[in-house]
């Protein structure tokens, strides 16, 4: 049956790659101050994009005050000595670390969460002048080395700019990092060997990011939210790239033109995507090319609006990637989401309470965003499985399994079968997470980690339960409309 069923999810699966083939480059990313949120808390977001059939898992490492010192990245080769005292540190890891661990996302013992990276490209006359460097810092090391040490975001902007001073940025470490606390967002980005700077989030703003360089001008003078490379002032004027403009304007001069075909196609709409949620009262189009970067919502933005964000493919609209549009401008919920994460800092609860983890394996068309506290001893066992390849035990594979099915029969199952569970699966972990947060605000110590721990173990396998019954639907409905299985049954009434 196992091996029937993985034959089955390998061919389907195959289809779905053909159907919503993508570049490679990929993510996209939202954050929210505090002030634009309907409960005060900061939100950042960010869907990890790569292929299908990738599984990703979800760990936590524990605070130690004899960690290993050393580090060395198994994809790039960049070697650093580390601090032995460590935090813990949550993370949603690559299955196979033999190119790099590829921790993406965490939220650590001070409360301070990290997201890496919003992959982008830097033009070459910025990248003669200060090319990648091939042992530097990429994406695949980043929080590993970054958040079991730092204390709050300008302090990871701080430790990862400090690192890029010294030892070099790899040309994976291109684009944008994000570093957030219940009080501040900061976004950083990262455009050559050695070059950086870092926005702090306006706190009644959000922004959605593709894959291109996005902070605009620089005032060197504000260090409250500019921070930015020590050379950076004078390697801009040194190589004069900032010719017949009194700004200095990051993505103009480090990142690649606005009106390039695979901005307009790739980045922009994406862009108005998420805008258009947020929004709505800015009326534009995926092909314009000039997007704010920092935009005001019509309304305080809710938990629910952020989803929609993270799962949109334009539908409801004329650009849908289900419709004639498909394949011509890239949505932000698509077939290679390896997963998709929203880290929540809130208000006015009990720090071992603050943080909330989000996560949806595979993609957020079709899955569900799991709440999970990080003051944590383990994760649930489901999320520590899963390779390139099915098996029924993966939280990955569970939901990638149900995107797969519902993907290559889209018009049959997605709003008739899959959207009613995952409509229902939602709310129900919206209510689970605030029961809990009630009981948890009296517990302290080792009796709120032991609590918090198990209530992330039933809420995975409350989803994950419903998820197996919806894809034993799926399947079973397949199994019934097969040729072979219609000719049976006609045959039956002759």
């Amino acid at each position: 049956m196992k091996k029937t069923l993985a034959a089955a999810l390998l061919a389907v699966s195959a289809g779905a790659v053909m159907m919503n083939a993508h570049p490679v480059k990929a993510c996209t990313t939202l954050v929210v101050g505090k002030d634009a949120t309907s409960d005060g808390s900061t939100i950042i977001a960010r869907n990890e994009d790569l292929q299908t059939s990738w599984a990703k898992h979800f760990v936590v490492h524990q605070a130690t005050n004899n960690g290993p010192t050393k580090y060395t990245s198994k994809g790039t080769g960049f070697t650093i000595d580390l601090p032995a005292q460590q935090q813990r540190w949550t993370a949603t890891p690559d299955w196979d670390p033999s190119n790099g661990d590829f921790s993406e996302d965490g939220v650590n013992s001070s409360n301070v969460a990290m997201s890496a990276t919003e992959t982008a490209s830097s033009n070459k006359k910025v990248l003669k002048y200060d090319p990648w460097v091939k042992n530097g810092i990429s994406e695949d090391s980043m929080v590993n080395v970054v958040l079991p040490f730092i204390k709050s975001p300008r302090e990871g902007v701080q430790r990862l700019g400090d690192i890029i001073n010294k030892y070099g940025a790899n040309e994976g470490a291109a684009g944008g990092i994000i570093f957030s606390d219940k009080n501040d967002i900061w976004y950083m980005e990262v455009g050559s060997g050695h070059q950086w700077v870092a926005e702090r989030v306006p706190s009644n703003k959000y922004a959605v990011i593709p894959n291109q360089l996005v902070i605009g001008d620089i005032d060197f003078n504000d260090s409250n939210n500019f921070m930015c490379s020590p050379t950076l002032k004078q390697f801009i004027k040194d190589h004069h790239l900032n010719k017949g403009h009194k700004d200095v304007n990051w993505a103009r001069i480090f990142g690649t033109s606005v009106d390039s075909k695979e901005n307009k196609q790739y980045n922009t709409p994406r862009m108005w995507g998420g805008q258009r949620i947020l929004t709505p009262s800015d009326k534009q189009s995926p092909t314009d090319t000039n997007f704010k970067l920092f935009m005001k919502p019509d309304h305080k933005v809710t938990m629910a609006q952020v989803r929609e964000v993270m799962a949109t493919y334009y539908q409801e609209t004329k650009y849908s990637e289900r419709g004639k549009y498909v394949g011509k401008y890239r949505p932000i919920g698509c077939a290679i989401d390896e997963e998709s994460h929203i880290i929540q800092m809130r208000q006015n609860m009990p720090d071992s309470i603050t943080p909330v983890q989000w996560l949806c394996m595979a993609t957020p068309v079709t899955g569900v965003y799991v709440p999970f506290y990080t003051d944590i001893n383990n994760t649930p066992a489901s999320y520590q499985k899963g390779t390139d390849k099915f098996t029924p035990d993966s939280a990955y594979w569970t939901y990638e399994m149900t995107w797969d099915l519902t993907n290559a029969n889209y018009k049959k199952f997605f709003k008739k079968d899959v959207v009613p569970v995952q409509s229902k699966v939602q709310k129900q972990l919206d209510d689970n997470l605030k029961q809990s947060d009630s009981q948890a605000k009296s517990m302290n110590g080792d009796q709120a980690t032991d609590f918090l721990t198990k209530q992330n173990q039933n809420n995975a396998d409350y989803a994950l339960n419903k998820y197996n019954d919806l894809n034993s639907k799926l399947l079973n409905a397949l199994g019934t409309n097969t040729p072979f299985m219609n000719a049976a049954k006609a045959s039956d009434v002759q």
